[in-house]
């Protein structure tokens, strides 16, 4: 098929070694060893070991190096750590019983085929956080993991495809929001050869997408695990790891294969509400105004009611400020769009993903704050495990912390989250102008700004709030720098 094959700048299965690792059939399980046994160790060093935080292999893996790398990897790259996911490992012990006990197992059923169950798990995860300090309790973070290899096995052993990845996985939404701006996906090389194929293994065959994304009609990284199935799957090696202008799958609203239209997926507007949202509130969590705020709140109900308080600031945090700002912006955009005119809700739909490099900065900034103050924590907290176990004679060095310099940890806050507000403007100028495609009036530019301006000003604003937020002292949590201050 000469000329069916485009020139793509950049597709990492091509590179001469990265390529050949990755298309390898075992390349995702070599990922996933290493990190299953990490999370061995860290489940027993949570439940046996000293349980002080900052001298604990799980607090400090889980909530400071694993939380930053996360972020940097869908930066950089992409949904990495979704690929190389150590709970899917036993999923396959899990689909051969599934096969035993349910004939290749149940659907899953129709109420939950959709995001609110991550959602609502999402959010009690974030309140959970913060109520009960999970940071602080090596012994909880190792039960966290317990019960991720728990519900991932049972929930994959009764319901066919990947369902605990699509519908349940808190942290798999989570590398999905952050997705949408990575620069890499996986997609098809050729259109043409895809339209001749009759076999259409990338989704029928036995290594067939699980998510349900049908590689000729999928768009974009969301609900897209990085598992290289469809890889393996394609007789005529036509899926490639290819790279993309960050955030430009943000500007356009197609019919997606497993998804169909985000503008139409409330459930998925919620999601991404949720976690914008929650980088700010998850933040706010952790500087000193809050701690003045819970207890005005305390005194104003009589006493400490450290739930209350908390639930009532996430109440207002995630859901009614979230919600006057969505539908202010979307109501005053729904005006200056030309007929016909959408409901509400689809105008939202389509203009809050114009803040998803915001959120995704906020998350990066606050991420990195804990990481590059913590980064080398990990260094003694390995020494006195690998001591515990007699594998390590030598000193502790329990002073080693920070990664840089505390001046520079505000500049490098602020410049990724200038990065994200400068994203999401760009994302809603290109959303509002292909929302007026087709318009030939000479004011275009005028009413593409005009369309559009709801939602520039709740970018800047935001972007305000999260400086705001950052400027002030954050709690060095996990590290001893935190315990002393």
């Amino acid at each position: 098929m000469s000329g069916s094959r485009p020139v793509h700048t950049l597709d990492l299965l091509r590179w001469p070694i990265l390529g050949r690792f990755l298309k390898w059939r075992h390349a995702r399980t070599a990922l996933q060893v290493p990190f299953l046994l990490a999370a061995a160790l860290i489940v027993f060093d949570g439940l046996v070991g000293p349980q002080l935080a900052p001298k604990n292999l799980a607090t400090v893996s889980v909530w400071l190096h694993y939380r930053g790398l996360v972020v940097l990897a869908l930066l950089v790259a992409g949904n990495l750590f979704c690929m190389a996911c150590p709970f899917m490992l036993p999923r396959r012990i899990a689909r051969w019983l599934r096969r035993r006990l349910w004939r290749d197992g149940r659907p899953v059923p129709r109420i939950v085929r959709n995001k609110w169950p991550a959602v609502v798990l999402l959010v009690l995860f974030f309140f959970v956080y913060e109520r009960f300090s999970l940071w602080a309790s090596p012994w909880w973070t190792a039960w966290i993991v317990v019960a991720y290899f728990a519900v991932a096995f049972a929930v994959d052993a009764t319901f066919r495809g990947a369902a605990f990845c699509k519908h349940v996985c808190p942290v798999g939404q989570f590398n999905f929001f952050g997705s949408l701006i990575s620069p890499l996906e996986i997609k098809v090389r050729a259109a043409a050869r895809c339209a001749a194929c009759r076999t259409k293994d990338c989704i029928r065959g036995p290594q067939g997408c699980e998510l349900a994304l049908f590689q000729p009609a999928k768009v974009g990284n969301m609900d897209c695990t990085f598992c290289l199935d469809c890889i393996h799957a394609c007789p005529y090696d036509n899926i490639g790891l290819i790279g993309r202008t960050p955030t430009a799958e943000l500007w356009t609203d197609p019919f997606r294969s497993g998804i169909g239209r985000f503008s139409r997926r409330f459930d998925l507007t919620l999601l991404v509400a949720v976690l914008i949202f929650s980088s700010f509130i998850n933040a706010f969590a952790m500087i000193g105004p809050v701690y003045a705020l819970r207890e005005q709140i305390g005194r104003w109900l009589g006493g400490p009611a450290p739930t209350v308080d908390l639930a009532l600031i996430f109440g207002i945090g995630l859901v009614v400020l979230p919600g006057l700002l969505l539908a202010a912006a979307g109501w005053a955009t729904r005006r200056s769009l030309p007929a016909p005119v959408e409901p509400l809700t689809a105008v939202i739909g389509r203009f809050i993903y114009a803040l998803v490099p915001l959120g995704f900065g906020m998350w990066l900034a606050h991420y990195s704050f804990h990481f590059l103050t913590g980064g080398l924590t990990l260094v003694p907290v390995v020494q006195s495990f690998a001591a515990d176990v007699g594998l390590y004679q030598g000193a502790v060095e329990w002073g080693l912390g920070p990664l840089t310099p505390g001046e520079w940890l505000f500049p490098i806050e602020a410049l990724c989250l200038y990065a994200g507000a400068f994203g999401s403007l760009v994302a809603a100028m290109q959303i509002a102008h292909r929302r007026l495609a087709g318009e030939t009036t000479p004011d275009l530019a005028w009413r593409t700004v005009r369309v559009a301006a709801p939602w520039l000003i709740l970018i800047l604003a935001l972007l305000i709030v999260g400086l705001a937020i950052l400027v002030q002292p954050m709690e060095m949590r996990g590290t001893f720098q935190g315990l002393s201050g």
